[in-house]
């Protein structure tokens, strides 16, 4: 009998201790914070990070943790880029001449931390950059107004036919007619072609936009874009396109609110390397990412 009660009291000593244990980890995550992660190597479509490890805040019982790199895109929303059980990844997913703000979590059976504080980076560039001018200093009129310029930042001879720019919008209301024009460019507009594609909703068909494009049912916002491309020419390195001024309205010239558009920035009367801009060279990302 004395020992039955021993064995008895040492089983409830040891529940008393994992419910402890329980009551002190709901009050806070499980695993410590890991460091905010600093960058070790930045190459065109190589970004390798580094960070400070977790550790569990009880002892006993702890399990391997794994980190997950991410991004922040608000509360409780995250893009997921990769995950390791070491405290140092190679990224190789991202576009160059890109900004990034990038944290680290851990995970593990049983337990979790906070996000790390987050560290905002600068892809190296790739092959070419696109910079953005904002002529349209009102959002919500019945146009939408900028300048984009496109430049050479490799080292080799950048052939134009093979470049792609696609500016990312919505297309409130379900309305997805868009008329794309080029007013002026430095190159030429004639040597310089736009397509504009959406993208409905399931249910409905994507496509081209058309004279009369398959509206998607009214009220819903249709993502899509303005593509374009170059029917011709050659930049040496460090060269650009010149500006190329573009203006694109709807078919019946009502208004179109920009402000839910990727790709849009408030006009400032500067150029800038809009990275919510992308760029593909031979159908390789070289600039530019919708979602940092």
């Amino acid at each position: 009998m004395p020992a039955r009660r021993v064995t008895a009291a040492v089983a409830l000593a040891a529940l008393a201790s994992l419910l402890a244990v329980g009551v002190a980890r709901a009050d806070g995550p499980a695993i410590s914070t890991p460091g905010t992660p600093t960058v070790v190597a930045n190459e065109p479509h190589r970004l390798t990070l580094s960070w400070a490890p977790s550790a569990w805040v009880e002892p006993g019982a702890e399990q391997p943790i794994n980190y997950e790199v991410q991004v922040p895109l608000g509360p409780n929303t995250y893009r997921f880029l990769g995950s390791t059980t070491d405290t140092t990844i190679t990224l190789t997913d991202l576009a160059p001449g890109t900004t990034y703000r990038i944290a680290v979590a851990a995970r593990a059976l049983g337990g979790y931390s906070d996000t790390s504080l987050t560290t905002t980076v600068r892809t190296a560039s790739g092959r070419a950059t696109v910079s953005y001018l904002n002529l349209d200093w009102s959002p919500t009129n019945n146009q939408i107004q900028h300048l984009l310029k496109v430049t050479n930042t490799g080292t080799a001879p950048l052939d134009l036919s093979t470049v792609r720019v696609r500016y990312h919008l919505r297309f409130e209301g379900g309305n997805t007619s868009l008329v794309p024009n080029c007013d002026w460019a430095a190159l030429g507009c004639q040597r310089i072609r736009q397509t504009v594609q959406f993208f409905v909703p399931p249910g409905g068909p994507a496509g081209l936009s058309t004279p009369a494009p398959p509206n998607p049912q009214p009220g819903t916002a249709v993502p899509g874009w303005v593509e374009l491309t170059f029917t011709d020419g050659t930049l040496a390195p460090g060269q650009s396109t010149g500006p190329i001024q573009l203006r694109h309205h709807r078919h019946s010239w009502s208004d179109i609110d920009e402000r839910d558009d990727p790709s849009w920035l408030a006009a400032t009367g500067q150029w800038t390397e809009n990275g919510r801009i992308t760029l593909d060279v031979d159908g390789v990302r070289e600039f530019g990412d919708t979602n940092t």
